[in-house]
Protein backbone atom coordinates (compact mmCIF):
# COMPACT_ATOMS: atom_id res chain seq x y z
CA UNK A 1 0.00 0.00 0.00
CA UNK A 2 2.89 2.39 0.59
CA UNK A 3 4.09 1.65 -2.56
CA UNK A 4 1.29 2.78 -4.43
CA UNK A 5 0.37 5.58 -2.21
CA UNK A 6 4.04 7.13 -2.82
CA UNK A 7 4.37 5.85 -6.43
CA UNK A 8 1.25 8.21 -6.92
CA UNK A 9 2.50 11.26 -4.60
CA UNK A 10 5.31 11.12 -6.76
CA UNK A 11 3.86 10.77 -10.42
CA UNK A 12 0.96 13.96 -9.48
CA UNK A 13 3.26 16.24 -7.60
CA UNK A 14 6.39 15.59 -10.52
CA UNK A 15 3.97 15.54 -13.75
CA UNK A 16 1.39 17.93 -11.74
CA UNK A 17 3.56 20.50 -11.14
CA UNK A 18 5.10 20.70 -14.30
CA UNK A 19 1.35 20.97 -16.16
CA UNK A 20 0.69 23.26 -13.75
CA UNK A 21 3.16 25.75 -14.76
CA UNK A 22 2.92 25.79 -18.20
CA UNK A 23 4.58 22.91 -19.50
CA UNK A 24 3.15 20.38 -22.27
CA UNK A 25 3.50 16.51 -20.71
CA UNK A 26 3.52 15.51 -24.74
CA UNK A 27 6.86 16.84 -24.97
CA UNK A 28 7.87 14.58 -21.77
CA UNK A 29 6.80 11.34 -24.21
CA UNK A 30 10.23 10.36 -25.78
CA UNK A 31 9.66 6.36 -25.40
CA UNK A 32 13.34 5.58 -27.30
CA UNK A 33 14.95 7.97 -24.44
CA UNK A 34 13.47 5.30 -22.31
CA UNK A 35 14.13 2.26 -24.14
CA UNK A 36 17.96 3.29 -24.04
CA UNK A 37 17.80 4.60 -19.78
CA UNK A 38 16.12 1.64 -18.86
CA UNK A 39 17.17 -1.18 -21.39
CA UNK A 40 20.97 0.10 -20.59
CA UNK A 41 19.96 -0.38 -16.94
CA UNK A 42 18.45 -3.66 -16.85
CA UNK A 43 21.20 -5.11 -19.33
CA UNK A 44 23.77 -3.48 -16.43
CA UNK A 45 21.78 -5.40 -13.83
CA UNK A 46 22.38 -8.54 -15.39
CA UNK A 47 25.81 -8.37 -16.38
CA UNK A 48 26.80 -7.41 -12.34
CA UNK A 49 24.59 -9.90 -10.41
CA UNK A 50 24.79 -13.61 -9.98
CA UNK A 51 21.84 -16.31 -10.68
CA UNK A 52 20.43 -16.30 -7.35
CA UNK A 53 20.33 -12.59 -6.90
CA UNK A 54 18.53 -12.32 -10.25
CA UNK A 55 16.37 -15.17 -9.44
CA UNK A 56 15.42 -13.85 -6.66
CA UNK A 57 13.91 -10.53 -8.33
CA UNK A 58 10.20 -11.76 -8.26
CA UNK A 59 10.19 -12.34 -4.61
CA UNK A 60 11.94 -8.68 -4.41
CA UNK A 61 9.04 -7.10 -6.08
CA UNK A 62 6.30 -8.82 -4.04
CA UNK A 63 8.14 -8.08 -0.65
CA UNK A 64 7.90 -4.09 -1.88
CA UNK A 65 4.66 -4.64 -2.59
CA UNK A 66 3.31 -6.75 1.12
CA UNK A 67 5.90 -5.25 3.18
CA UNK A 68 7.38 -6.89 6.06
CA UNK A 69 5.79 -10.20 5.88
CA UNK A 70 5.61 -10.76 9.77
CA UNK A 71 3.09 -8.84 12.28
CA UNK A 72 2.98 -8.81 15.90
CA UNK A 73 0.71 -11.73 15.64
CA UNK A 74 3.07 -13.55 14.02
CA UNK A 75 6.00 -12.83 16.99
CA UNK A 76 3.44 -13.95 19.74
CA UNK A 77 2.97 -17.09 17.51
CA UNK A 78 6.64 -17.57 17.48
CA UNK A 79 7.10 -17.14 20.61
CA UNK A 80 4.59 -19.47 21.60
CA UNK A 81 5.99 -21.88 19.42
CA UNK A 82 9.76 -21.21 20.99
CA UNK A 83 7.86 -21.87 24.86
CA UNK A 84 6.37 -24.96 23.78
CA UNK A 85 9.34 -26.37 22.49
CA UNK A 86 11.56 -25.38 25.59
CA UNK A 87 8.76 -26.81 27.56
CA UNK A 88 8.75 -30.09 25.74
CA UNK A 89 12.33 -30.48 26.18
CA UNK A 90 12.74 -29.52 29.84
CA UNK A 91 9.85 -32.23 30.36
CA UNK A 92 10.57 -35.14 28.09
CA UNK A 93 14.24 -34.65 27.53
CA UNK A 94 16.45 -33.89 24.50
CA UNK A 95 15.80 -37.67 23.10
CA UNK A 96 12.35 -37.34 22.76
CA UNK A 97 12.54 -33.87 20.51
CA UNK A 98 14.54 -35.92 18.14
CA UNK A 99 11.12 -36.74 16.23
CA UNK A 100 10.22 -33.52 15.48
CA UNK A 101 13.31 -31.91 14.44
CA UNK A 102 14.15 -35.18 12.27
CA UNK A 103 10.82 -34.52 10.10
CA UNK A 104 9.57 -31.19 11.01
CA UNK A 105 7.26 -31.11 8.05
CA UNK A 106 5.18 -33.93 10.25
CA UNK A 107 5.90 -32.46 13.92
CA UNK A 108 2.24 -31.38 15.55
CA UNK A 109 4.79 -29.56 17.71
CA UNK A 110 5.79 -27.46 14.58
CA UNK A 111 2.45 -27.67 12.97
CA UNK A 112 0.72 -25.82 15.89
CA UNK A 113 2.16 -22.23 15.11
CA UNK A 114 1.70 -22.22 10.70
CA UNK A 115 3.44 -19.30 10.68
CA UNK A 116 6.26 -20.68 11.85
CA UNK A 117 6.07 -24.65 10.04
CA UNK A 118 6.12 -22.23 6.79
CA UNK A 119 9.53 -20.52 7.30
CA UNK A 120 11.57 -22.96 5.81
CA UNK A 121 14.58 -21.26 6.82
CA UNK A 122 13.32 -20.50 10.56
CA UNK A 123 12.21 -24.40 10.92
CA UNK A 124 15.52 -25.50 9.50
CA UNK A 125 17.33 -22.77 11.82
CA UNK A 126 15.64 -24.32 14.93
CA UNK A 127 16.17 -27.73 14.23
CA UNK A 128 20.02 -27.72 13.34
CA UNK A 129 20.54 -25.85 16.72
CA UNK A 130 18.30 -28.55 18.26
CA UNK A 131 20.29 -31.29 16.50
CA UNK A 132 23.51 -30.21 17.71
CA UNK A 133 22.31 -30.20 21.47
CA UNK A 134 21.01 -34.08 20.92
CA UNK A 135 24.50 -34.29 19.55
CA UNK A 136 25.91 -33.20 22.54
CA UNK A 137 26.71 -29.50 21.56
CA UNK A 138 26.23 -27.30 25.32
CA UNK A 139 29.10 -24.65 24.75
CA UNK A 140 26.87 -21.83 24.54
CA UNK A 141 29.67 -19.32 23.63
CA UNK A 142 30.65 -21.93 20.98
CA UNK A 143 27.22 -21.79 19.50
CA UNK A 144 26.75 -18.19 20.04
CA UNK A 145 29.54 -17.43 17.54
CA UNK A 146 28.10 -20.22 15.19
CA UNK A 147 24.57 -18.54 15.13
CA UNK A 148 25.99 -15.12 14.64
CA UNK A 149 28.20 -16.28 11.56
CA UNK A 150 24.79 -17.83 10.03
CA UNK A 151 22.89 -15.21 10.58
CA UNK A 152 25.66 -12.66 8.92
CA UNK A 153 25.60 -15.20 5.72
CA UNK A 154 21.69 -14.33 5.69
CA UNK A 155 22.25 -10.80 5.70
CA UNK A 156 24.45 -10.50 3.37
CA UNK A 157 22.11 -12.83 1.35
CA UNK A 158 19.75 -9.72 1.60
CA UNK A 159 22.55 -7.08 1.23
CA UNK A 160 23.05 -8.21 -2.22
CA UNK A 161 20.05 -7.54 -3.10
CA UNK A 162 19.86 -4.11 -1.73
CA UNK A 163 23.05 -3.44 -3.26
CA UNK A 164 21.57 -4.44 -7.06
CA UNK A 165 18.23 -2.39 -6.11
CA UNK A 166 20.90 0.57 -5.30
CA UNK A 167 23.27 -0.11 -8.13
CA UNK A 168 20.49 1.05 -10.44
CA UNK A 169 19.35 3.92 -8.81
CA UNK A 170 22.74 5.27 -8.28
CA UNK A 171 23.48 4.28 -12.78
CA UNK A 172 20.49 5.38 -14.17
CA UNK A 173 21.36 8.98 -13.72
CA UNK A 174 24.85 8.67 -15.75
CA UNK A 175 22.61 6.58 -18.31
CA UNK A 176 20.38 9.34 -18.42
CA UNK A 177 23.07 11.79 -19.23
CA UNK A 178 23.99 9.32 -22.27
CA UNK A 179 20.28 9.38 -23.84
CA UNK A 180 20.85 13.34 -23.91
CA UNK A 181 23.94 12.98 -24.88
CA UNK A 182 22.64 10.48 -27.93
CA UNK A 183 19.73 12.87 -28.37
CA UNK A 184 22.46 15.99 -28.92
CA UNK A 185 24.16 13.65 -31.55
CA UNK A 186 20.94 13.71 -33.49
CA UNK A 187 20.16 16.78 -32.96
CA UNK A 188 23.59 18.32 -34.36
CA UNK A 189 22.49 16.34 -37.34
CA UNK A 190 20.01 18.12 -37.96
CA UNK A 191 21.47 21.55 -37.52
CA UNK A 192 20.23 23.32 -40.42
CA UNK A 193 16.79 23.15 -39.25
CA UNK A 194 14.51 25.81 -38.33
CA UNK A 195 14.88 26.89 -34.45
CA UNK A 196 11.06 25.12 -33.86
CA UNK A 197 12.02 21.97 -34.67
CA UNK A 198 15.87 22.14 -33.37
CA UNK A 199 14.30 23.39 -29.91
CA UNK A 200 11.99 20.05 -30.06
CA UNK A 201 14.71 18.09 -30.99
CA UNK A 202 16.85 19.25 -27.89
CA UNK A 203 13.64 19.21 -25.57
CA UNK A 204 13.52 16.04 -26.44
CA UNK A 205 17.61 15.22 -25.68
CA UNK A 206 17.23 16.88 -22.41
CA UNK A 207 14.11 14.19 -21.41
CA UNK A 208 16.92 11.55 -21.16
CA UNK A 209 18.34 13.53 -18.45
CA UNK A 210 15.32 14.36 -16.77
CA UNK A 211 14.43 10.52 -16.48
CA UNK A 212 17.43 9.06 -15.80
CA UNK A 213 17.35 11.45 -12.42
CA UNK A 214 13.35 10.75 -11.90
CA UNK A 215 13.57 6.73 -11.83
CA UNK A 216 16.84 6.66 -9.91
CA UNK A 217 15.71 8.92 -7.00
CA UNK A 218 11.81 8.67 -7.49
CA UNK A 219 11.78 5.31 -7.75
CA UNK A 220 15.22 3.06 -7.65
CA UNK A 221 16.91 5.04 -4.38
CA UNK A 222 13.58 4.15 -2.33
CA UNK A 223 12.78 0.71 -3.21
CA UNK A 224 15.98 0.28 -2.10
CA UNK A 225 15.67 1.76 1.50
CA UNK A 226 12.41 0.36 1.54
CA UNK A 227 14.31 -3.13 0.90
CA UNK A 228 16.85 -2.61 3.50
CA UNK A 229 14.25 -1.51 6.29
CA UNK A 230 12.06 -4.41 5.55
CA UNK A 231 14.72 -6.85 5.91
CA UNK A 232 16.34 -5.40 9.01
CA UNK A 233 12.64 -5.64 10.76
CA UNK A 234 12.35 -9.35 9.32
CA UNK A 235 15.85 -10.11 10.81
CA UNK A 236 14.78 -9.81 14.47
CA UNK A 237 12.17 -12.74 14.07
CA UNK A 238 15.66 -15.09 13.49
CA UNK A 239 17.10 -12.55 16.32
CA UNK A 240 14.77 -14.15 18.64
CA UNK A 241 15.17 -17.43 17.73
CA UNK A 242 18.90 -16.93 18.70
CA UNK A 243 18.44 -15.21 22.10
CA UNK A 244 15.54 -17.82 23.24
CA UNK A 245 18.07 -21.03 21.96
CA UNK A 246 20.94 -19.41 23.56
CA UNK A 247 18.50 -18.88 26.83
CA UNK A 248 17.48 -22.02 26.89
CA UNK A 249 20.74 -23.94 25.80
CA UNK A 250 21.99 -22.02 29.13
CA UNK A 251 19.75 -23.85 31.47
CA UNK A 252 16.63 -21.07 32.07
CA UNK A 253 13.29 -21.88 32.12
CA UNK A 254 11.25 -21.54 28.99
CA UNK A 255 9.33 -18.96 30.46
CA UNK A 256 12.65 -17.05 31.08
CA UNK A 257 13.85 -18.43 27.76
CA UNK A 258 11.10 -16.97 25.93
CA UNK A 259 11.21 -13.45 28.12
CA UNK A 260 14.62 -13.48 26.63
CA UNK A 261 13.60 -14.14 22.81
CA UNK A 262 10.53 -11.38 23.75
CA UNK A 263 13.05 -8.24 24.45
CA UNK A 264 14.95 -8.89 20.93
CA UNK A 265 11.79 -7.98 19.03
CA UNK A 266 11.84 -4.34 17.73
CA UNK A 267 9.04 -2.16 19.77
CA UNK A 268 6.35 -1.54 17.24
CA UNK A 269 6.10 -5.56 17.01
CA UNK A 270 6.71 -6.54 20.43
CA UNK A 271 4.07 -8.14 22.43
CA UNK A 272 3.40 -7.35 25.59
CA UNK A 273 4.60 -9.79 28.72
CA UNK A 274 0.97 -10.48 29.16
CA UNK A 275 0.02 -10.92 25.88
CA UNK A 276 2.60 -13.75 25.89
CA UNK A 277 1.62 -14.98 28.86
CA UNK A 278 -2.17 -15.12 27.81
CA UNK A 279 -0.80 -16.50 24.56
CA UNK A 280 0.99 -19.58 26.32
CA UNK A 281 -1.47 -20.18 28.38
CA UNK A 282 -3.61 -20.99 25.60
CA UNK A 283 -1.23 -23.76 24.22
CA UNK A 284 -1.71 -27.20 24.82
CA UNK A 285 -0.25 -29.16 27.49
CA UNK A 286 0.84 -32.35 25.58
CA UNK A 287 2.19 -32.18 21.91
Amino acid sequence: MRLIVGTIIVFLCVFGGYAAMGGHLLVLWQPFEFVIILGAAIGAFIIGNTAPVLKAVPAMLGTLVKGPKYKQECYVELLGMQYSLYKFVNQKGLIAVEQHIENPSDSKLFNAFPTFAANHHAVEFVCDYMRMLTMGANNVHEIDALMDEELETHHQEQQRIIASMQSIADGTPALGIVAAVLGVIKTMGAITEPPEVLGHLIGGALVGTFFGVFVAYGFFGPMAQALRNIFEAESKYYLSLKVGLLAHISGQPAVMAVEFARKALMSEVRPTFREVEAATAKLPANI
